[in-house]
């Protein structure tokens, strides 16, 4: 089925090279603010339009779905990861999805490396102690963390950003250890030089770093909880640019309170931001889900959407079609 001029609606502000090329191509509406929607807003701007251009800030789920009328035929998601939406509603409703796997995962591989060095490193530490007047010259034991080359890293979810993260450690001199669903392609994992473990427990349990890199779905929900965090050792540190959900962040703050764990870099949280106890944890570095944010990563975002949005309209299967199934085991990033 071909949509003639479909009308395009944007769910908040994109990079302004891609709101150019939408307004050239379709019926293109845009946000003259960037407010996330609220409930009533999202539903009536989608209820006017073929495609909505959503974000992971705009809750799909089966009610939404059920409130949105016959119009809206496509779902153009702004993101790799579809957590926000419930695809199987959207899909039972003869709604396509489509996402942005291919272009985040070297510049969110870019960022966890930065928290794997960082956090080791106390680099957020000396920056605090030179802001708070706290440096007072060179001293032999002062601010001494811990040497990154030769630990053993283990990554959860080895997609494409788990797979960008371990060529990553390997240049730097890291044990690339990973836990994924199946094992990757034997010919991938010589290259990477990584080490296949079946059993999460075991390999927590071995690890200096744990970077979390899979998708957020009802089984990795609290996939690392307080058991599992527990079987991490007292010098391990735990890396996140995935989903906040997939860590049991009050745990985890419990146990870097307790020094049962050395510390954390995260980019994501349970609630949209973290709990107090972490904020306050000195050995813990917290960003503000900045991932993917780059340039030139934000724009080639758009780029997919705008493929996948031609080539539905064009009577096509877009080539980002979310297939539920087949999508477990890429990280999201953003």
């Amino acid at each position: 089925m071909k949509l003639e001029n479909p009308r395009v609606a944007l769910t908040r502000k994109l990079p302004s090279p891609v709101e150019k090329r939408l307004a050239d191509l379709f019926d293109a509406v845009m946000r003259e603010d960037d407010a996330p929607l609220s409930r009533e807003a999202l539903l009536e701007c989608a209820r006017d339009c073929d495609v909505l251009a959503a974000t992971l800030s705009d809750r799909l789920d089966e009610q939404f779905f059920d409130a949105v009328g016959d119009r809206l035929k496509l779902i153009a998601n702004f993101g790799a990861g579809v957590d926000h939406i419930d695809v199987a509603a959207a899909n039972e409703r003869g709604i396509t999805v489509t996402n942005t796997p291919s272009v985040l995962a070297e510049d969110a591989a870019d960022m966890a490396m930065a928290l794997i060095l960082a956090v080791p490193r106390r680099l957020v530490e000396g920056v605090r102690a030179l802001e708070n007047g706290d440096f007072h010259g060179w001293s032999p034991t002062w601010m001494l963390g811990h040497r990154v080359r030769g630990k053993k890293l283990g990554i959860i979810g080895m997609g494409r950003v788990g797979e960008a993260i371990a060529r990553r450690a390997n240049a730097i001199g890291l044990s690339v250890h990973y836990h994924n669903r199946n094992a990757i392609n034997p010919h991938i994992e010589k290259e990477l030089s990584a080490s296949y473990w079946d059993d999460l427990d075991a390999m927590l349990a071995e690890m200096d770093i744990v970077s979390v890199n899979c998708p957020l779905t009802e089984s990795t929900f609290h996939l690392l909880s307080k058991a599992r965090l527990e079987r991490l050792q007292s010098h391990a540190y735990v890396v996140n640019i995935s989903r906040g959900e997939i860590v049991d962040e009050c745990a985890l703050a419990d146990l870097i309170e307790a020094g049962r764990i050395a510390g954390a870099g995260l980019d994501v949280y349970e609630r949209g931001s973290p709990n107090a106890k972490l904020a306050a944890a000195p050995n813990v570095v917290l960003l503000p889900h900045m991932a993917s944010a780059t340039v030139e990563s934000r724009i080639e975002m758009g780029e997919r959407v705008i493929i996948n949005i031609k080539m539905f309209a064009d009577g096509h299967k877009p080539p980002d079609r979310v297939i539920l199934g087949l999508d477990e085991g890429r990280s999201p990033a953003t």
